[in-house]
């Protein structure tokens, strides 16, 4: 059987590898063993919070709804089970705009969810 040189296959792999650790600091962006070990941490964490990505963002939303509803005298929970009950469907990233872009349409909605509770 005959033998197989790597040469250019295992440059080229380096290669892929040392391109992703572009801007990483000291060797970690320059030396293959490094880079590697950096890069697939890297994709782990990216995985990881491409999901928490969207766990943080509906957290951030729904903060931002309450602190915007408590200024109005009412609670987070009892709004959104006024405002289901109204059958007004607006997503919490759509209220989370609303409080802070346009505050005399969302005083019309903490409105129409006081009437749904009283």
């Amino acid at each position: 059987m005959p033998r197989v040189k790597r040469g250019m296959t295992a440059r080229r792999k380096a290669a892929k590898v040392l391109k992703r650790a572009k801007g990483f600091r000291g060797t970690r962006s320059r030396h293959y063993k490094n880079a590697h070990e950096a890069v697939m941490h890297a994709q782990a964490y990216a995985y990881r919070d491409r999901r928490n990505k969207k766990r943080d963002f509906r957290r951030l939303w729904i903060a931002r709804i309450s602190a915007a509803v408590r200024q109005r005298g009412m609670s987070y929970s009892v709004f959104m089970a006024a405002l289901k009950k109204a059958g007004i469907e607006l997503d919490r990233k759509a209220l989370s705009e609303m409080a802070i872009h346009n505050p005399a349409d969302f005083d019309r909605l903490v409105e129409t969810a006081r009437g749904q509770v009283a």
